[in-house]
């Protein structure tokens, strides 16, 4: 299990829902697969923060990823979001993810319950041993609430040999520098901040789960495989060219500006699921500009939105 190997850029997918967001758009989660494969990406990860994971139903969370699975055909690893605020339910989704043919999964921390360190340890602990492929940590504290430490990190490590691989969403690379001092190779750091990719690099991160690479899978992935060339120049350059853009992806709550992106492109409606809204018009204009700026050329028909019609 400890030799799958997740490096480079994974996308965090959206998950593709039909206008109003009542029901799950299979057929733009086929293209939205094949685009990332064709661009490069090393890995997908439905089912995540950016999939609107809270909203899916238990039925539809299997369903994505078991198409996700079926699109990607074994050609890229796919890591399935699993984690919930409890432990039982997160071992019985992360076993329906297995069965649904996932690579990996990703738990992210318990959120609004609000455990301690020892509560997070053993909330772990209890998935690894009860799942039979490796495990992907999810600390992201600005939604959790709760902020998995290195300290816990290498204790869960020492008990877990299925434990892989940790996304990083502290938004602090020191963070990432202390897991990888503690930890070195035994455990695989992911960027989970776009913007934060070439500085968690440097200190040892082999990647980023991107939400930018939804919309620009190929040149996120160009920054990734420069750091992992240990080509600091070119990385920089690279990453430098899309930080208005990652700095977009986030000016209302994720996935919003990521989907109005894709829809301005034709891939697919811009709806997510309430309490979620879609982009406003201000971000959607601005985030076509940003990506006019990089040369992208868009579809002469209609775009699909619901935006100021859902609103």
């Amino acid at each position: 299990m400890q030799d799958l190997a997740l490096k480079g850029t994974l996308t965090a997918l959206v998950t593709p829902f039909t206008r109003n967001g009542e029901a799950v758009d299979f057929e733009a989660l086929e293209g939205l697969v094949e685009a990332q494969i064709e661009g490069g990406v090393s890995g997908l990860v439905p089912c995540g923060t950016t999939g609107e994971a809270p909203t899916l139903t238990d039925e539809e969370q299997v369903a994505v990823i078991r198409r996700v699975v079926e699109v990607a055909k074994g050609r890229v690893p796919v890591v399935a979001g699993t984690g919930t605020f409890s432990t039982k339910k997160t071992i019985s989704a992360s076993k329906a993810a297995i069965a649904a043919g996932a690579d990996a999964v990703m738990v992210v921390m318990p959120y609004y319950n609000k455990p301690s360190q020892d509560g997070m340890r053993e909330h772990v602990l209890a998935i690894a041993r009860e799942v039979s492929c490796p495990v992907v940590l999810y600390n992201i504290p600005g939604r959790s609430v709760v902020d998995l430490s290195a300290e816990t990190t290498e204790q869960i490590c020492a008990k877990a040999p299925n434990v892989i691989a940790i996304k990083d969403a502290t938004g602090n690379v020191l963070r990432c520098q202390e897991l990888k001092r503690r930890l070195g190779d035994r455990l695989t750091v992911l960027s989970g901040d776009d913007a934060l990719t070439l500085a968690f690099g440097a200190v040892g991160a082999t990647g980023v789960i991107s939400v930018t690479s939804n919309v620009r899978p190929r040149e996120v992935s160009e920054v990734t495989r420069a750091l992992l060339e240990n080509d600091y120049v070119k990385a920089r350059a690279c990453h430098f060219a899309l930080v208005e853009l990652h700095n977009l992806m986030f000016l209302e709550p994720n996935p919003a500006p990521a989907k109005a992106a894709l829809s301005a492109l034709g891939k697919m409606s811009d709806a997510v699921r309430a309490p979620m809204l879609p982009a406003s018009d201000s971000t959607r204009q601005k985030v076509v500009e940003a990506l006019e700026r990089l040369g992208t050329s868009f579809p002469a028909t209609p775009t699909l939105r619901t935006g100021a019609q859902a609103r």
